[in-house]
């Protein structure tokens, strides 16, 4: 018996239509910032946003007023129909940042969420050249992306305008402090010996430069002299 042969073309044809029409209607299609699994995406927050903000705040019993005052450092996750699920805060001081006011209304989200909102971070934390970041945040999802409560060795190198009465802190390092700031130091110090080394060069080539021109200056003066006389012997010569 002969089977038909089976058209490859029109079923990836009727397969991408399909793909196509579902990311359509869900939201799916991936963007930047998007999870196409899940249809969420995480974007930086508005003005807009302050009032499903604040209802997220107070539900978290967090200082919404205080937190309006910081809305420029909120990153927040909305559904595909463009609906805020959830929020958290990053500000930065020098090498640091701080993760804060973390909230969610709708918690079956939360960890997809929090994944995109670390690819976030660590975009901005690499932009802002960050060695550690600093929460008080207690989702075990940030103990499992690697922070780790800091003892009080650590806790020495929070910036004074994170400090608070309440010591339950975690931190993650991105860069080596200490490394970096060595590396800087020898490459300060190399720079330093180029500059000096330069400096020397330029300045005996201005040595250089300054006897030349006395010893012409000189040979100028001499061949005038000499000149002068010549003619003044010549004119004697003829009277």
């Amino acid at each position: 018996m002969q089977i038909a042969p089976v058209n490859n073309a029109r079923i990836h044809q009727s397969a991408i239509i399909s793909f196509l029409e579902v990311a359509i209607k869900t939201g799916l299609a991936q963007t930047a910032g998007m999870n196409p699994q899940t249809g969420l995406r995480v974007r930086r927050a508005t003005v807009d946003d302050l009032a499903a903000l604040r209802e997220i705040w107070l539900s978290m019993r967090l200082p919404a007023d205080e937190l309006e005052k910081h809305l420029k450092d909120f990153q927040v996750v909305e559904s595909a129909d463009e609906n805020v699920l959830g929020a958290v805060g990053i500000q930065f001081s020098k090498q640091f940042a701080l993760l804060y006011g973390e909230g969610f209304s709708d918690f079956s989200i939360a960890d997809a969420a929090r994944e995109l909102f670390w690819q976030r971070f660590e975009a901005l934390a690499a932009n802002h050249g960050i060695f550690r970041i600093w929460t008080r945040e207690t989702s075990q999802f940030w103990k499992h992306w690697g922070f780790q409560p800091a003892n009080a060795e650590i806790l020495a190198r929070l910036p004074d305008e994170w400090k608070t009465a309440e010591d339950q802190w975690l931190t993650l390092e991105l860069k080596n402090e200490e490394a970096v700031n060595a590396a800087l130091e020898t490459k300060f110090a190399g720079f330093m010996d180029t500059e000096k080394q330069q400096t020397a060069l330029v300045a005996e080539k201005a040595r250089t430069l300054n006897h030349i021109i006395t010893a012409i200056g000189f040979a100028i003066g001499f061949l005038g002299i000499g000149i002068a006389i010549y003619l003044l012997v010549r004119r004697n010569s003829f009277r």
